[in-house]
């Protein structure tokens, strides 16, 4: 398996979590949690469910226990990590070497920041991971990269520091670009950056971005 698209128990656009899977068919799909919701109604299979159920409607969850044979990964309320987190886990442990989460944004601001922070999870082993949802694209790195404008999922870029300062950082080819600073977690310079030439690069010698594409 190489892409796995997880769909969480966030706010759910579900016109672009619909196009999101057009345009990822064959992917290996992960309800979690609330998240079943969506598949249910849409009347999409998933080939796993993980969570703990105590947000979701009794009846769906009831319908896939009794009426498919979907592997269904259920975990104690009373656990260690989110049930994104044991999504994103089970994806690499499937040999997915990309996912897409959907419905891991919006609601409660804990829970955003906490599926931010297990983007590191995937980051750390090697693997893409991207949190997307109609106005924002977010994933997490721990190497220098750049980015082409003509791709860019919005006109905005905002970068800030995951686990500790970046050290020598570097900006090129945006609108307000950055040379050998060092970037602190109460940082705000790099928010609402913009492009300005058709690549931008970033680089470091240390640390961890999150790195945010983001469109009004």
């Amino acid at each position: 398996m190489s892409k796995a698209v997880i769909i969480s128990g966030g706010a759910l656009d579900e016109g672009f979590a619909e196009e999101i899977m057009a345009q990822n068919e064959g992917a290996c799909v992960i309800g979690v949690d609330k998240g079943l919701e969506f598949l249910y109604r849409r009347g999409i299979l998933p080939q796993y469910i993980v969570g703990d159920f105590d947000s979701i409607d009794p009846e769906v969850i009831s319908y896939y226990r009794n009426e498919t044979h979907v592997s269904i990964r259920e975990y104690n309320p009373i656990k260690d990590a989110s049930d994104t987190e044991i999504a994103i886990r089970l994806a690499m442990t499937l040999g997915s070497s990309e996912m897409l989460i959907l419905g891991a944004t919006g609601g409660r601001v804990d829970h955003l920041w906490a599926n931010i922070q297990t983007l590191a999870v995937a980051c750390e082993a090697g693997v893409k991971a991207w949190i997307l949802d109609p106005r924002d694209k977010i994933w997490v790195t721990n190497k220098p990269c750049s980015l082409k404008k003509s791709e860019a999922f919005g006109p905005y870029l905002s970068i800030f520091p995951l686990n500790g300062a970046v050290f020598d950082f570097n900006l090129t080819g945006t609108k307000w670009p950055l040379r050998h600073h060092t970037l602190k977690p109460c940082d705000s310079l790099t928010v609402s950056n913009e492009f300005a030439e058709e690549e931008v690069k970033i680089d470091f010698s240390e640390g961890m971005l999150v790195i945010m594409q983001t469109r009004d």
